[in-house]
């Protein structure tokens, strides 16, 4: 388990050195996407997995968010920023790169650490804290790309299936996606507070924890 906490974390740190070394390369972060666009379609992917880990309970997370997390990532990652080339320039991609990759190696040091018993406060901060910002800001950025994609996807009618077809079934793709992004309002709220709720419990706890010792 120690082995797999450090695997996940080391994967993000890989996409975080990518990133870092192409805007020292360019003097810019405008289109990082491409330095990192392989690394992160091979990590997000392979995330699937953790939806697994946490049902079996290697990973001590909820299923149910992270699965929400995952799905919704893999989904941006694939069928919105792969799909329509035309938003990888976006700078809202890689704002919600960034947001990724800071929560996740934030994520997997506090269980890494955890594990070894040898929890720093400040990871332990960090884990519940920098979310306040990283979390808006991730999904400020996956909102932008999929607004950015929609003109391209009407355009072109990309996964859209219309009538007549022998299956007798339709699909549009822009109305789908302009659905996705009404479904972050009663969702982004509901994980937004739950997260500030299990800060408050979490970081109480230590400081009464400390004031006892």
């Amino acid at each position: 388990l120690l082995i797999l906490d450090f695997f996940l974390s080391f994967r993000w740190l890989v996409i975080a050195v990518g990133l870092v070394r192409a805007y020292l390369a360019k003097g810019s972060y405008h289109s990082l996407y491409y330095s990192i666009e392989k690394p992160l379609k091979f990590f997000q992917t392979g995330a699937l997995l953790e939806i697994l880990h946490c049902a079996f309970g290697i990973v001590p997370s909820s299923v149910v968010l992270t699965a929400f997390q995952v799905m919704s990532r893999v989904f941006l990652t694939w069928a919105v920023t792969h799909s329509v080339k035309e938003v990888q320039t976006e700078d809202s991609v890689l704002l919600f790169v960034v947001a990724w990759t800071i929560t996740e190696i934030i994520r997997y040091s506090f269980y890494t650490f955890s594990l070894l018993n040898h929890l720093p406060y400040l990871i332990k901060w960090a884990r519940y804290t920098l979310f306040i910002v990283l979390y808006p800001m991730g999904v400020t950025g996956e909102l932008l790309t999929i607004y950015a994609a929609l003109p391209f996807v009407r355009q072109s009618g990309l996964y859209s299936i219309s009538l007549p077809n022998k299956y007798n079934f339709s699909f549009d793709y822009y109305t789908f996606l302009i659905l996705v992004m009404i479904s972050y309002i009663p969702i982004f709220p509901q994980l937004y507070f739950h997260m500030l709720h299990q800060r408050r419990k979490v970081l109480s706890h230590t400081e009464e924890h400390k004031k006892s010792e």
